[in-house]
């Protein structure tokens, strides 16, 4: 945001080099899906932009939006967000969305081709982690994933409790 003063003429408001924009970030988180670190080992994480209808972003600002169900594929050189459920926004009646459509996602080609190449590969597989809203605008954190096997679910659930022991005779011990 520029300021003008007569004395300097046009300056910015924020001191430094640092942009107005960036002194007001906000991260909105408005849905988590809690299932993909215990279903799957989370590896490399990319930021998408959603290209979303009119009612869809209403009902994202509401929270109205599960990604329980949710899954991502590329077909044809474009990211799908597939089986998300934003519901319907009741005061746009006639002009609403249908819940479970398929989403564009909106991510730079290099981040695709480094995706494709990775899912057909190594047998990754791509699911959302969660919806936010930043600066107005809908985006959803997406992670290159690999399922987890059940002993290995095991493993970290042992692994939590024996750490869970060890602070209580910690504290205990105080």
């Amino acid at each position: 945001m520029l300021r003008w003063s007569i004395r300097e003429g046009y300056t910015h408001c924020c001191p430094g080099n640092i942009s107005c924009r960036d002194l007001t970030v906000s991260k909105q988180i408005v849905a988590r899906n809690r299932k993909a670190a215990r279903d799957f080992v989370l590896e490399e994480r990319f930021e998408a932009g959603i290209s979303l209808l009119g009612s869809e972003i209403k009902a994202v600002r509401a929270g109205q939006v599960s990604l329980s169900e949710a899954h991502v594929n590329i077909e044809s050189g474009e990211a799908w967000l597939l089986n998300a459920h934003i519901a319907a926004y009741e005061p746009a009646s006639q002009r609403n969305h249908e819940p479970r459509r398929r989403r564009k996602l909106l991510l730079h080609r290099r981040e695709l081709d480094q995706i494709r190449v990775k899912i057909k590969q190594r047998g990754y597989t791509l699911i959302p982690i969660q919806m936010y809203l930043t600066h107005g605008l809908a985006k959803l954190e997406i992670a290159l994933a690999k399922g987890k096997r059940k002993y290995d679910k095991r493993r970290q659930i042992a692994e939590r409790e024996a750490q869970r022991e060890m602070q209580r005779a910690l504290r205990r011990r105080r």
